[in-house]
């Protein structure tokens, strides 16, 4: 066991709060120590053998919808929020079991104990910022509606691609009730590969998840990232992975209204393609695909109304699309061509924006044809953001 001062507790939450961020305590809603399994044992869930769930040989595993249990942790929520003045909770838990016999022979669905137990704390602690651990998207289907204010998932294999990626946060935002959605993708290539290859995987792994619109759980207190979930055993960064995580950071937050906005709709299967003919980008001599793939430029479209925007992911030169596996640099795909259809009575703009190279929006020249109109985009190093709105003709007064 590690020690903890109380008062060291009391300082770090005093110095988030002075940060103007949010104090949140962790607290797993279903483990209980050795000391105290004898009052909770009751409820214990077993394997089939017979044994306790347990992780490692320090924690048991319990049924976190069980009244008392409830009623006791619950009250333990409370005493640390008025005695400590967390501003919420972390609701962990280890994604085991998903159904399993109780004591008394009761099989147990742990995705409706998380719901009753979320359900529970929220009408307990109104006021409270909680959120809930969805290990491996289990069970996001039935918590995300729950109320809680973001949709927290900790990815773990099978979830092992950038296409994955997309997919947990895609499924994640078309249930949850349009909250902000946060991904706890641990980057332990910085264990085993150069800094360069781990910075370049945590770009692609960035460049995944902002552009459908979701966060990531990585930077630590100072100059440590996380690389594991039990987060004493993270990792010390180069000044290199600073000035990344600076730069991309400062991207998100510039083009939030770009990238977080709930009413972002993906409309890539609507607009794209020669049927649809409303709005794509091409190179000479590199594929663009929907799905992230080895070799080919990984493209999106999205739409809050009248504004298209589109992300162009840079894969060309990777021999694989694994989020957590140390990346080769880039290769040059050379200028895209984008065309878009016109809007009647409307001036198009043609606005572009990239983390390493331009990060503010940036207008390009085009030209018309017709009912569209086409231009020339800058080379894109990794991820590049193309925005198209239009603007009222002025009219003499």
């Amino acid at each position: 066991a590690q020690p903890i001062s109380m008062e060291s507790v009391r300082k770090l939450i005093d110095t988030v709060k002075k940060a103007g961020s949010s104090a949140l305590g962790y607290a797993a809603v279903y483990a209980v120590g050795p000391r105290e399994w004898a009052k909770w044992k009751h409820h214990a869930l077993l394997t089939a053998t017979g044994e306790p769930y347990g992780l490692g040989d320090f924690l048991f595993l319990l049924d976190p919808a069980a009244e008392d249990w409830l009623e006791h942790f619950i009250m333990e929520l409370n005493s640390a929020t008025q005695l400590l003045g967390f501003d919420g909770f972390h609701l962990d838990q280890y994604g085991y079991p998903k159904i399993a016999v109780r004591v008394d022979g009761e099989i147990i669905d742990l995705s409706n104990s998380f719901v009753t137990l979320i359900n529970a704390v929220r009408a307990s602690l109104p006021e409270s910022q909680l959120v809930f651990n969805n290990v491996n998207d289990f069970p996001t289907w039935a918590t995300a509606k729950t109320p809680q204010d973001a949709i927290y998932i900790e990815v773990w294999p099978p979830q092992i691609t950038l296409n994955s990626l997309a997919d947990v946060v895609s499924n994640a935002k078309a249930i949850g009730d349009r909250k902000p959605v946060v991904i706890a993708a641990y980057q332990h290539v910085y264990d085993t590969a150069s800094v360069i290859g781990s910075d370049l995987a945590t770009s692609f792994t960035m460049a995944a998840l902002f552009s459908h619109g979701a966060t990531q759980i990585l930077a630590g207190e100072a100059d440590r990232i996380l690389v594991d979930p039990y987060y004493v055993r993270n990792h010390r960064i180069e000044s290199s992975t600073a000035d990344l995580l600076k730069r991309w950071y400062d991207f998100l937050v510039e083009h939030d209204e770009l990238l977080l906005n709930p009413n972002i709709v993906d409309v890539t299967n609507s607009h794209a393609g020669a049927y649809n003919g409303d709005c794509d980008v091409t190179y000479s001599e590199t594929a663009v695909t929907e799905c992230a793939a080895p070799g080919s430029i990984w493209r999106r479209i999205t739409s809050d109304g009248a504004r298209t925007i589109i992300h162009l992911i840079n894969l060309l030169g990777q021999e694989n699309v694994e989020w957590d596996s140390e990346r080769n640099s880039p290769g040059n795909p050379g200028s895209g061509v984008l065309r878009a259809r016109r809007l009647k009575g409307f001036i198009p703009r043609v606005q572009v924006a990239d983390p390493d190279s331009e990060p503010k929006l940036i207008a390009i020249p085009f030209t018309v044809d017709g009912d569209f109109l086409s231009a020339a985009l800058p080379p894109i190093r990794i991820w590049q953001m193309v925005v198209i709105d239009f603007l009222p003709v002025q009219k003499d007064m």
